[in-house]
Protein backbone atom coordinates (compact mmCIF):
# COMPACT_ATOMS: atom_id res chain seq x y z
CA UNK A 1 0.00 0.00 0.00
CA UNK A 2 1.06 3.64 -1.08
CA UNK A 3 1.27 6.52 1.15
CA UNK A 4 -0.93 9.11 0.00
CA UNK A 5 -0.51 12.89 0.88
CA UNK A 6 -4.61 13.59 1.11
CA UNK A 7 -6.45 12.55 3.72
CA UNK A 8 -9.67 12.47 4.38
CA UNK A 9 -10.95 15.51 6.09
CA UNK A 10 -8.19 17.99 4.39
CA UNK A 11 -9.31 21.04 2.69
CA UNK A 12 -8.32 20.39 -0.88
CA UNK A 13 -7.97 22.76 -4.34
CA UNK A 14 -9.13 21.26 -7.57
CA UNK A 15 -5.93 22.21 -10.09
CA UNK A 16 -8.00 20.20 -13.43
CA UNK A 17 -11.05 19.28 -15.28
CA UNK A 18 -14.33 21.34 -15.14
CA UNK A 19 -14.30 21.82 -11.50
CA UNK A 20 -10.88 23.81 -11.32
CA UNK A 21 -10.41 26.24 -8.57
CA UNK A 22 -13.29 25.03 -6.32
CA UNK A 23 -12.18 23.86 -3.00
CA UNK A 24 -14.06 21.52 -0.87
CA UNK A 25 -13.32 19.11 1.78
CA UNK A 26 -12.37 15.30 1.13
CA UNK A 27 -15.26 12.94 2.30
CA UNK A 28 -12.77 9.81 1.14
CA UNK A 29 -9.86 8.35 -0.44
CA UNK A 30 -9.73 5.15 -2.14
CA UNK A 31 -5.57 4.16 -1.95
CA UNK A 32 -6.22 1.36 -4.44
CA UNK A 33 -7.67 3.13 -7.46
CA UNK A 34 -6.04 6.56 -6.46
CA UNK A 35 -8.94 8.61 -6.45
CA UNK A 36 -10.92 11.02 -3.88
CA UNK A 37 -14.40 12.12 -2.99
CA UNK A 38 -14.74 15.86 -2.27
CA UNK A 39 -17.30 17.79 -1.56
CA UNK A 40 -19.32 19.91 -4.04
CA UNK A 41 -16.93 18.65 -6.95
CA UNK A 42 -18.20 16.13 -10.05
CA UNK A 43 -21.39 16.71 -9.04
CA UNK A 44 -23.53 13.93 -11.14
CA UNK A 45 -27.23 13.13 -11.38
CA UNK A 46 -27.71 9.35 -10.32
CA UNK A 47 -31.42 7.87 -11.43
CA UNK A 48 -32.20 5.36 -8.50
CA UNK A 49 -35.16 2.44 -8.25
CA UNK A 50 -37.35 2.40 -5.72
CA UNK A 51 -36.09 0.61 -2.50
CA UNK A 52 -36.71 0.26 0.90
CA UNK A 53 -34.81 3.21 1.78
CA UNK A 54 -35.82 5.17 -0.87
CA UNK A 55 -39.09 4.50 -1.55
CA UNK A 56 -40.11 6.89 -4.24
CA UNK A 57 -36.47 6.53 -6.21
CA UNK A 58 -35.99 9.54 -8.43
CA UNK A 59 -33.21 11.45 -9.33
CA UNK A 60 -30.21 12.17 -6.73
CA UNK A 61 -27.44 14.32 -7.17
CA UNK A 62 -23.85 12.62 -5.89
CA UNK A 63 -20.15 13.57 -5.75
CA UNK A 64 -18.57 11.37 -8.44
CA UNK A 65 -14.46 10.22 -7.31
CA UNK A 66 -12.33 12.05 -8.92
CA UNK A 67 -7.96 11.57 -9.61
CA UNK A 68 -5.70 12.52 -6.40
CA UNK A 69 -3.63 13.96 -8.93
CA UNK A 70 -6.22 16.66 -10.04
CA UNK A 71 -6.62 17.99 -6.22
CA UNK A 72 -3.45 19.59 -4.51
CA UNK A 73 -3.62 20.24 -0.71
CA UNK A 74 -4.86 23.76 0.83
CA UNK A 75 -2.73 24.92 3.92
CA UNK A 76 -3.22 27.85 5.68
CA UNK A 77 -4.69 29.34 2.56
CA UNK A 78 -3.30 28.79 0.12
CA UNK A 79 -2.42 25.47 -2.12
CA UNK A 80 0.49 23.40 -1.87
CA UNK A 81 2.70 20.84 -2.53
CA UNK A 82 3.17 17.58 0.10
CA UNK A 83 6.11 15.96 1.61
CA UNK A 84 7.10 14.06 4.12
CA UNK A 85 9.90 14.24 6.67
CA UNK A 86 10.71 12.20 9.81
CA UNK A 87 10.13 14.36 13.03
CA UNK A 88 11.40 11.94 15.53
CA UNK A 89 10.84 8.45 14.91
CA UNK A 90 7.44 9.60 13.05
CA UNK A 91 6.49 10.43 9.59
CA UNK A 92 4.99 13.65 9.02
CA UNK A 93 3.52 15.37 6.14
CA UNK A 94 5.38 18.57 5.32
CA UNK A 95 4.29 21.28 3.43
CA UNK A 96 6.84 22.19 0.49
CA UNK A 97 5.87 25.96 0.46
CA UNK A 98 6.44 26.93 3.50
CA UNK A 99 8.46 23.71 5.56
CA UNK A 100 5.58 23.77 7.93
CA UNK A 101 4.42 20.06 9.58
CA UNK A 102 0.63 19.70 8.36
CA UNK A 103 -0.05 17.27 10.89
Amino acid sequence: MSMLKIKKGDTVKVIAGKDKDTEGKVLSVDVKNHKVVVEGVNVVTKHTKPSQANPNGGIVQKEAPIDISNVMLVFKGKATRVGFKMDGDKKVRVAKSTGDVID
